[in-house]
Protein backbone atom coordinates (compact mmCIF):
# COMPACT_ATOMS: atom_id res chain seq x y z
CA UNK A 1 0.00 0.00 0.00
CA UNK A 2 1.23 3.49 -0.82
CA UNK A 3 1.76 5.83 2.11
CA UNK A 4 -0.31 8.92 2.87
CA UNK A 5 -3.29 8.08 0.70
CA UNK A 6 -5.30 11.22 -0.01
CA UNK A 7 -9.08 11.14 0.17
CA UNK A 8 -11.56 13.36 -1.63
CA UNK A 9 -15.26 13.83 -2.43
CA UNK A 10 -17.18 13.48 -5.69
CA UNK A 11 -20.52 15.29 -5.60
CA UNK A 12 -23.44 15.07 -8.05
CA UNK A 13 -25.94 17.12 -6.02
CA UNK A 14 -28.53 14.33 -6.28
CA UNK A 15 -32.04 15.52 -5.47
CA UNK A 16 -34.18 13.42 -3.16
CA UNK A 17 -37.92 12.89 -3.23
CA UNK A 18 -39.79 15.89 -1.80
CA UNK A 19 -36.59 17.96 -1.81
CA UNK A 20 -35.84 21.02 -3.90
CA UNK A 21 -32.83 21.86 -6.03
CA UNK A 22 -32.21 24.91 -3.83
CA UNK A 23 -32.01 22.86 -0.64
CA UNK A 24 -29.86 20.23 -2.37
CA UNK A 25 -27.34 22.82 -3.54
CA UNK A 26 -27.29 24.38 -0.08
CA UNK A 27 -26.43 20.95 1.32
CA UNK A 28 -23.68 20.60 -1.29
CA UNK A 29 -22.04 23.75 0.03
CA UNK A 30 -22.40 22.60 3.64
CA UNK A 31 -20.95 19.20 2.73
CA UNK A 32 -17.92 20.88 1.17
CA UNK A 33 -17.36 22.89 4.33
CA UNK A 34 -17.65 19.74 6.42
CA UNK A 35 -15.26 17.86 4.10
CA UNK A 36 -12.72 20.66 4.38
CA UNK A 37 -12.89 20.47 8.17
CA UNK A 38 -12.49 16.67 8.06
CA UNK A 39 -9.29 16.84 6.02
CA UNK A 40 -10.49 15.90 2.53
CA UNK A 41 -8.06 17.00 -0.18
CA UNK A 42 -10.50 17.99 -2.89
CA UNK A 43 -14.19 18.40 -3.62
CA UNK A 44 -15.11 17.59 -7.21
CA UNK A 45 -18.44 18.14 -8.94
CA UNK A 46 -19.59 15.98 -11.86
CA UNK A 47 -21.24 17.20 -15.04
CA UNK A 48 -24.56 15.54 -15.95
CA UNK A 49 -27.47 16.64 -18.11
CA UNK A 50 -31.17 15.89 -18.63
CA UNK A 51 -31.59 14.11 -15.32
CA UNK A 52 -34.21 15.53 -12.99
CA UNK A 53 -32.44 14.03 -9.98
CA UNK A 54 -28.95 15.46 -10.62
CA UNK A 55 -28.32 19.11 -9.85
CA UNK A 56 -24.70 19.48 -10.98
CA UNK A 57 -25.40 20.39 -14.61
CA UNK A 58 -23.87 23.88 -14.45
CA UNK A 59 -20.64 22.49 -13.06
CA UNK A 60 -18.42 25.56 -13.36
CA UNK A 61 -20.94 27.73 -11.52
CA UNK A 62 -21.19 25.26 -8.64
CA UNK A 63 -17.41 25.02 -8.40
CA UNK A 64 -17.28 28.78 -7.90
CA UNK A 65 -20.03 28.65 -5.30
CA UNK A 66 -18.27 25.91 -3.32
CA UNK A 67 -14.87 27.58 -3.59
CA UNK A 68 -16.37 30.85 -2.34
CA UNK A 69 -17.68 29.16 0.82
CA UNK A 70 -14.51 27.19 1.63
CA UNK A 71 -10.93 28.23 2.28
CA UNK A 72 -8.41 25.46 1.76
CA UNK A 73 -9.96 22.40 0.11
CA UNK A 74 -9.30 22.05 -3.62
CA UNK A 75 -12.44 22.39 -5.73
CA UNK A 76 -12.88 21.18 -9.27
CA UNK A 77 -14.59 19.11 -11.91
CA UNK A 78 -14.94 15.38 -11.84
CA UNK A 79 -15.36 16.13 -14.55
CA UNK A 80 -16.06 18.58 -17.30
CA UNK A 81 -17.21 16.52 -20.28
CA UNK A 82 -15.04 18.30 -22.81
CA UNK A 83 -16.82 17.21 -26.03
CA UNK A 84 -19.86 19.14 -24.74
CA UNK A 85 -17.91 22.40 -24.74
CA UNK A 86 -15.59 24.72 -26.57
CA UNK A 87 -12.06 24.32 -25.11
CA UNK A 88 -11.69 28.10 -25.32
CA UNK A 89 -14.76 28.70 -23.14
CA UNK A 90 -13.69 26.08 -20.60
CA UNK A 91 -10.23 27.63 -20.42
CA UNK A 92 -11.78 31.06 -19.83
CA UNK A 93 -14.12 29.72 -17.14
CA UNK A 94 -11.45 27.80 -15.25
CA UNK A 95 -8.81 30.47 -15.78
CA UNK A 96 -11.20 32.90 -14.10
CA UNK A 97 -11.89 30.43 -11.28
CA UNK A 98 -8.16 29.86 -10.86
CA UNK A 99 -7.59 33.60 -10.57
CA UNK A 100 -10.41 34.08 -8.05
CA UNK A 101 -9.33 31.07 -5.96
CA UNK A 102 -5.56 30.71 -6.50
CA UNK A 103 -4.02 27.24 -6.32
CA UNK A 104 -7.34 25.62 -5.38
CA UNK A 105 -9.04 24.81 -8.69
CA UNK A 106 -8.77 21.44 -10.51
CA UNK A 107 -9.87 20.74 -14.08
CA UNK A 108 -10.83 17.11 -14.55
CA UNK A 109 -11.63 16.33 -18.18
CA UNK A 110 -13.68 13.45 -19.55
CA UNK A 111 -15.00 12.59 -22.98
CA UNK A 112 -18.30 10.86 -22.15
CA UNK A 113 -21.43 12.98 -22.67
CA UNK A 114 -22.68 12.75 -19.10
CA UNK A 115 -26.13 12.09 -20.53
CA UNK A 116 -28.00 10.15 -23.21
CA UNK A 117 -27.09 10.38 -26.90
CA UNK A 118 -30.10 12.52 -27.87
CA UNK A 119 -29.28 15.07 -25.19
CA UNK A 120 -25.62 14.99 -26.19
CA UNK A 121 -26.63 15.97 -29.73
CA UNK A 122 -28.83 18.75 -28.32
CA UNK A 123 -25.84 20.09 -26.38
CA UNK A 124 -23.52 19.91 -29.36
CA UNK A 125 -24.58 18.67 -32.78
CA UNK A 126 -21.10 17.36 -33.60
CA UNK A 127 -20.64 15.63 -30.24
CA UNK A 128 -19.41 12.37 -31.74
CA UNK A 129 -16.71 14.09 -33.76
CA UNK A 130 -15.66 16.09 -30.69
CA UNK A 131 -15.47 12.92 -28.61
CA UNK A 132 -13.24 11.28 -31.22
CA UNK A 133 -11.02 14.38 -31.12
CA UNK A 134 -10.71 14.33 -27.32
CA UNK A 135 -6.86 14.18 -27.25
CA UNK A 136 -6.66 17.20 -29.56
CA UNK A 137 -9.27 19.05 -27.48
CA UNK A 138 -7.20 18.44 -24.34
CA UNK A 139 -4.17 19.89 -26.13
CA UNK A 140 -6.16 23.01 -26.91
CA UNK A 141 -6.96 23.41 -23.20
CA UNK A 142 -3.28 23.03 -22.33
CA UNK A 143 -2.37 25.59 -24.99
CA UNK A 144 -4.81 28.15 -23.63
CA UNK A 145 -3.40 27.83 -20.11
CA UNK A 146 0.21 28.18 -21.21
CA UNK A 147 1.89 31.59 -21.21
CA UNK A 148 1.28 33.07 -24.68
CA UNK A 149 3.11 35.33 -27.08
CA UNK A 150 1.31 38.44 -28.31
CA UNK A 151 1.26 37.20 -31.90
CA UNK A 152 -1.15 34.32 -31.08
CA UNK A 153 -4.46 35.19 -32.74
CA UNK A 154 -6.88 33.20 -30.53
CA UNK A 155 -6.16 33.40 -26.82
CA UNK A 156 -7.86 32.71 -23.51
CA UNK A 157 -6.24 35.71 -21.89
CA UNK A 158 -7.74 35.09 -18.45
CA UNK A 159 -6.27 31.55 -18.39
CA UNK A 160 -2.73 32.21 -19.55
CA UNK A 161 -0.23 31.13 -16.92
CA UNK A 162 -2.94 30.41 -14.33
CA UNK A 163 -2.24 27.34 -12.18
CA UNK A 164 -5.16 24.97 -12.84
CA UNK A 165 -3.98 21.33 -12.87
CA UNK A 166 -5.54 19.08 -15.51
CA UNK A 167 -6.67 15.53 -14.71
CA UNK A 168 -7.72 12.93 -17.27
CA UNK A 169 -10.89 11.11 -16.24
CA UNK A 170 -12.01 7.84 -17.70
CA UNK A 171 -13.60 4.44 -17.47
CA UNK A 172 -11.68 2.66 -20.24
CA UNK A 173 -8.20 1.94 -21.53
CA UNK A 174 -8.38 4.85 -23.99
CA UNK A 175 -8.18 7.40 -21.19
CA UNK A 176 -5.33 5.46 -19.54
CA UNK A 177 -3.25 5.62 -22.73
CA UNK A 178 -3.86 9.36 -23.06
CA UNK A 179 -3.10 10.23 -19.43
CA UNK A 180 0.10 8.18 -19.55
CA UNK A 181 1.26 9.70 -22.84
CA UNK A 182 0.72 13.24 -21.58
CA UNK A 183 2.15 12.61 -18.11
CA UNK A 184 -1.04 13.77 -16.41
CA UNK A 185 -2.78 12.41 -13.29
CA UNK A 186 -5.42 9.79 -14.04
CA UNK A 187 -8.79 9.40 -12.29
CA UNK A 188 -10.80 6.23 -12.93
CA UNK A 189 -14.58 6.14 -12.48
CA UNK A 190 -14.55 2.85 -10.57
CA UNK A 191 -17.53 3.89 -8.46
CA UNK A 192 -19.71 2.75 -11.37
CA UNK A 193 -17.44 1.55 -14.22
CA UNK A 194 -15.65 -1.35 -12.58
CA UNK A 195 -14.70 -3.70 -15.38
CA UNK A 196 -11.48 -2.11 -16.62
CA UNK A 197 -10.06 -0.63 -13.42
CA UNK A 198 -7.09 -2.94 -12.96
CA UNK A 199 -6.19 -3.08 -16.65
CA UNK A 200 -6.43 0.70 -16.92
CA UNK A 201 -4.21 1.25 -13.90
CA UNK A 202 -1.64 -1.23 -15.19
CA UNK A 203 -1.67 0.40 -18.64
CA UNK A 204 -1.26 3.88 -17.18
CA UNK A 205 1.70 2.87 -15.02
CA UNK A 206 3.38 0.88 -17.81
CA UNK A 207 3.10 3.63 -20.42
CA UNK A 208 3.56 6.68 -18.19
CA UNK A 209 5.90 9.32 -19.58
CA UNK A 210 7.24 11.89 -17.09
CA UNK A 211 6.22 15.46 -17.85
CA UNK A 212 6.57 18.95 -16.48
CA UNK A 213 3.44 18.17 -14.49
CA UNK A 214 4.38 14.79 -13.01
CA UNK A 215 7.65 12.92 -12.57
CA UNK A 216 5.80 9.74 -11.55
CA UNK A 217 2.29 8.34 -12.11
CA UNK A 218 -0.56 9.63 -9.94
CA UNK A 219 -3.85 7.73 -9.79
CA UNK A 220 -7.26 8.38 -8.29
CA UNK A 221 -10.11 5.87 -8.00
CA UNK A 222 -13.78 6.47 -7.32
CA UNK A 223 -15.42 4.34 -4.61
CA UNK A 224 -18.94 4.25 -3.16
CA UNK A 225 -18.79 4.74 0.59
CA UNK A 226 -21.52 4.42 3.22
CA UNK A 227 -20.30 4.25 6.80
CA UNK A 228 -22.65 4.12 9.78
CA UNK A 229 -22.50 3.13 13.43
CA UNK A 230 -23.26 -0.52 12.64
CA UNK A 231 -23.25 -2.81 9.61
CA UNK A 232 -27.02 -3.14 9.96
CA UNK A 233 -27.61 0.60 9.91
CA UNK A 234 -25.30 1.03 6.92
CA UNK A 235 -27.23 -1.67 5.05
CA UNK A 236 -30.50 0.12 5.76
CA UNK A 237 -29.09 3.43 4.54
CA UNK A 238 -27.67 1.74 1.44
CA UNK A 239 -31.15 0.83 0.18
CA UNK A 240 -31.26 4.34 -1.28
CA UNK A 241 -28.14 3.64 -3.35
CA UNK A 242 -29.33 0.25 -4.55
CA UNK A 243 -32.74 1.60 -5.56
CA UNK A 244 -31.01 4.39 -7.46
CA UNK A 245 -28.77 1.97 -9.38
CA UNK A 246 -31.64 -0.43 -10.12
CA UNK A 247 -33.68 2.48 -11.47
CA UNK A 248 -30.75 3.57 -13.61
CA UNK A 249 -30.28 0.08 -15.05
CA UNK A 250 -33.99 -0.33 -15.78
CA UNK A 251 -34.37 3.10 -17.34
CA UNK A 252 -36.75 4.37 -14.65
CA UNK A 253 -34.76 7.33 -13.43
CA UNK A 254 -36.36 9.32 -10.68
CA UNK A 255 -35.57 11.25 -7.55
CA UNK A 256 -33.48 9.63 -4.84
CA UNK A 257 -35.70 7.61 -2.51
CA UNK A 258 -35.57 7.53 1.29
CA UNK A 259 -33.84 4.65 3.03
CA UNK A 260 -35.96 1.67 4.04
CA UNK A 261 -35.52 -1.83 5.38
CA UNK A 262 -33.75 -4.30 3.08
CA UNK A 263 -36.67 -6.41 1.90
CA UNK A 264 -36.17 -9.91 0.41
CA UNK A 265 -37.22 -8.55 -2.99
CA UNK A 266 -34.73 -5.68 -2.86
CA UNK A 267 -31.99 -8.03 -1.64
CA UNK A 268 -32.65 -10.29 -4.60
CA UNK A 269 -32.44 -7.34 -7.01
CA UNK A 270 -29.34 -6.06 -5.21
CA UNK A 271 -27.63 -9.39 -5.86
CA UNK A 272 -28.36 -9.31 -9.60
CA UNK A 273 -25.05 -9.58 -11.55
CA UNK A 274 -25.58 -6.22 -13.29
CA UNK A 275 -26.06 -4.39 -9.99
CA UNK A 276 -23.20 -6.22 -8.31
CA UNK A 277 -20.88 -5.44 -11.20
CA UNK A 278 -21.75 -1.75 -11.22
CA UNK A 279 -21.32 -1.46 -7.44
CA UNK A 280 -18.32 -3.80 -7.13
CA UNK A 281 -16.25 -1.12 -5.46
CA UNK A 282 -18.80 -0.14 -2.85
CA UNK A 283 -17.81 -0.24 0.80
CA UNK A 284 -20.79 -0.27 3.12
CA UNK A 285 -20.78 -0.95 6.85
CA UNK A 286 -19.40 0.13 10.19
CA UNK A 287 -16.01 1.80 10.49
CA UNK A 288 -14.41 -1.54 11.25
CA UNK A 289 -15.93 -3.24 8.21
CA UNK A 290 -15.20 -0.42 5.77
CA UNK A 291 -11.66 0.06 7.05
CA UNK A 292 -10.85 -3.60 6.44
CA UNK A 293 -12.31 -3.54 2.92
CA UNK A 294 -10.68 -0.23 2.00
CA UNK A 295 -7.27 -1.51 3.08
CA UNK A 296 -7.75 -4.53 0.80
CA UNK A 297 -8.73 -2.23 -2.08
CA UNK A 298 -5.70 -0.02 -1.55
CA UNK A 299 -3.37 -3.01 -1.37
CA UNK A 300 -4.81 -4.35 -4.62
CA UNK A 301 -4.90 -1.15 -6.64
CA UNK A 302 -2.00 0.85 -5.15
CA UNK A 303 -3.81 4.08 -6.00
CA UNK A 304 -2.59 7.42 -4.67
CA UNK A 305 -6.01 8.81 -3.83
CA UNK A 306 -9.59 7.71 -3.21
CA UNK A 307 -12.57 9.78 -4.34
CA UNK A 308 -15.54 8.89 -2.16
CA UNK A 309 -19.09 9.01 -3.51
CA UNK A 310 -21.73 8.83 -0.80
CA UNK A 311 -25.32 8.90 -2.00
CA UNK A 312 -27.75 8.79 0.91
CA UNK A 313 -31.19 10.34 1.16
CA UNK A 314 -30.65 11.89 4.56
CA UNK A 315 -28.16 14.76 4.67
CA UNK A 316 -27.07 13.92 8.22
CA UNK A 317 -26.29 10.35 7.16
CA UNK A 318 -24.02 11.74 4.44
CA UNK A 319 -22.16 14.02 6.83
CA UNK A 320 -21.69 11.21 9.34
CA UNK A 321 -20.50 8.80 6.64
CA UNK A 322 -17.98 11.26 5.22
CA UNK A 323 -16.69 12.09 8.72
CA UNK A 324 -16.32 8.40 9.56
CA UNK A 325 -14.54 7.76 6.27
CA UNK A 326 -12.10 10.59 7.01
CA UNK A 327 -11.39 8.97 10.37
CA UNK A 328 -10.79 5.64 8.64
CA UNK A 329 -8.34 7.14 6.18
CA UNK A 330 -6.45 8.97 8.93
CA UNK A 331 -6.13 5.70 10.84
CA UNK A 332 -4.91 3.85 7.75
CA UNK A 333 -2.32 6.53 7.01
CA UNK A 334 -1.12 6.54 10.60
CA UNK A 335 -0.71 2.78 10.59
CA UNK A 336 1.54 2.95 7.54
Amino acid sequence: MKKDISYSVLELAIIGENKSLASTLAHTVELAKSAEKAGYKRFWLAEHHNSKAIGSSATSILIGKVADHTKTIRVGSGGIMLPNHSPLIIAEQFGTLGTLYPNRIDLGLGRAPGTDQETARAIKSDFYQAAMSFPQEVEKIEHYFAPQMDNVKVRANVAEGVNVPIYILGSSLDSAHLAAKKGLPYAFASHFATQHLMNAMETYHREFQPSKILSAPYTLAGVNIIVADTDEEAERISTTLYKMIISLLTGKRGFMEPAAEMTPQLREMKNHPSVQNMLKYSFIGSKTTVKREIKEFLNTTQVNELIAVTNTYDYNDRIKSYNYFAEIMKEINEED
